[in-house]
This record gives structure tokens, sequence and C-alpha cells, in this order.
């Protein structure tokens, strides 16, 4: 089993910059894949960015450039910087964990609110 907390959430301004914060415990040896996915009012839960063990991003086409996701493995930590944001950007955002036998673990979600 793998624990997901987030933490970092909150209300910012359009053009505004969070950090969000992962942090895993338990079976942390079986994670490969972590990532941060975001599900706003009325919409599907999307993925905006994932990372690997050894460090490979990918990132949604609606967040490239103003989203960066890093890991620190010794922390078992992994951020999401948010920069330049956007009220379209509201959502509860998640992470996530996915291990090397293919299961996924959710944490139980932070908010993030940007005003227009």
């Amino acid at each position: 089993q793998v624990q997901l907390v987030e933490s970092g959430g909150g209300l910012v301004q359009t053009g505004g910059s969070l950090r969000l914060s992962c942090a895993a415990s338990g079976s942390i040896a079986s994670i490969n894949t972590m990532a941060w996915g975001r599900q706003a009012p009325g919409k599907q839960r999307e993925l905006v960015a994932d990372i690997s063990r050894d460090g490979i991003t990918n990132y949604a086409g609606s967040v490239g450039g103003r989203f960066t996701i890093s890991r620190d493995n010794a922390k078992n930590t992994v951020y999401l910087q948010m920069n330049s944001l956007k009220p379209e950007d509201t959502a509860l955002y998640y992470c996530t964990a996915l291990s090397y036998t293919g299961r996924r673990y959710w944490g139980q979600g932070t908010q993030v609110t940007v005003s227009s």
C-alpha cells in the first residue's frame, strides 16, 4: 500500500503561482511514476503532469510551459510548481502514484482556486 498526502493548495489571483507538494509513504519502492491530476467541477479527472523515477517528465498541453513537476526520491516527495495560473486551472488537484505492477494510488486532493 502507498499513502499520498497533498499540500500547498489555496486561493491565488490570475497570473499568480502556487507550489503543491505530495508526500508518499508505505511501499515506496513499488512506485515508478508519480503524477498530478486535477478535476474541475463538472469535468472529468485529467492528468496534468507525470514524472518517472528517472526524472522523465510529461505534461498535458494545457499546462505545458507553465507547470513544472519534480520529485525528490530521498524525501519521497513530488512537487508541482504552477506559474501563470489561470481561472481555468481551478480544480481539485490530486497526487497519484503508479506502481511497477500497474496499480494506481490517489491522494485525497488539495483545492486550487484561481480568481479572475
